[in-house]
């Protein structure tokens, strides 16, 4: 959740804190109690999540502890304690099997350790709780993944960029990259109207990452080595959904505001990072 968005949650009459990892550890229900006791929140916003994807491969015990059983944690705390539950989960739950953007109606089939683990997640929110709130999103890219060690696509491409050797970027797989401050805005609009059940938040544009790639460097005004790749040349340790944009149109019938072009929200995250850096 965004800082500029926690006000409007405060005036509609919620608790607000957001504990660092090492203050709570959700693969500990006992801490969530805890945590619960000392603080009564109303609301709880579950962002957390194991999300690599490749090395999920290898460890899927890890990604499934995070990724699903601390979401039951969460969720039968929430029940015992009667919190609202809004948990974040993604566009890899599909398949990627078709030429449209996905709806909330289209069946679930995940490709790997990784997505197996977020629909999990998804299930025990839906099986503990009677109204909670799960929000599904695509290649979230915002100004905290400048001050992470795994960063953002943005700034992989603008570190790549830096490195002066050619950069192959998969055009065969296509996304809807989401601006984490219109996530939140949109994510505290759909709680303050009391929304429950699954929504898809995607970016609103369903580009190819190569394409995606093209755009970040063309605005940053980097003349970039960029390649074209595929599928079948650039293997990874998991499968990947080849078309997993997602529709928003749920929400905007329910009162959201669409998603900005992604265009504008990648020039307004390049300005932001000037300004800051």
């Amino acid at each position: 959740m965004c800082s500029s968005d926690l006000p409007r949650l405060a005036a509609a009459g919620f608790a607000l804190a957001a504990p660092e990892p090492e203050e709570l550890d959700l693969a500990r229900p006992g801490e969530i109690d805890s945590f619960w006791r000392q603080n009564r929140p109303q609301l709880v916003i579950n962002a957390a999540a194991y999300n690599q994807v490749d090395v999920a491969e290898r460890e899927p015990q890890a990604a499934f502890l995070v990724n699903a059983l601390a979401v039951r944690h969460l969720a039968v705390a929430c029940r015992q304690w009667d919190i609202r539950l809004v948990h974040y989960s993604t566009d890899y739950v599909f398949d990627g099997r078709t030429d449209r953007p996905y709806t909330e109606e289209d069946p679930t089939h995940p490709l790997g350790a990784y997505a197996v683990s977020k629909l999990a997640g998804e299930l025990y929110a839906q099986a503990y709780l009677e109204a909670p709130l799960i929000i599904r999103t695509s290649g979230v890219f915002g100004p905290g993944g400048r001050h992470t060690a795994r960063g953002n696509f943005i700034e992989l491409m603008l570190r790549l960029a830096g490195e002066h050797r050619p950069i192959r970027v998969v055009e065969d797989h296509i996304a809807s990259p989401t601006y984490a401050p219109a996530l939140a805005a949109r994510t505290a609009d759909l709680v303050e109207r009391g929304a429950s059940g699954i929504f898809h938040l995607g970016g609103g544009t369903a580009i190819s990452w190569f394409d995606y790639a093209a755009m970040i460097f063309r605005l940053a005004g980097i003349p970039a080595k960029l390649q074209p790749t595929n599928e079948r040349e650039y293997r990874t340790a998991a499968r990947r959904p080849k078309y997993s944009a997602l529709s928003n149109q749920k929400a905007e019938a329910f009162g959201i505001a669409p998603m900005p072009p992604l265009e504008e929200a990648v020039r307004r995250y390049l300005e932001e990072r000037e300004k800051n850096i």
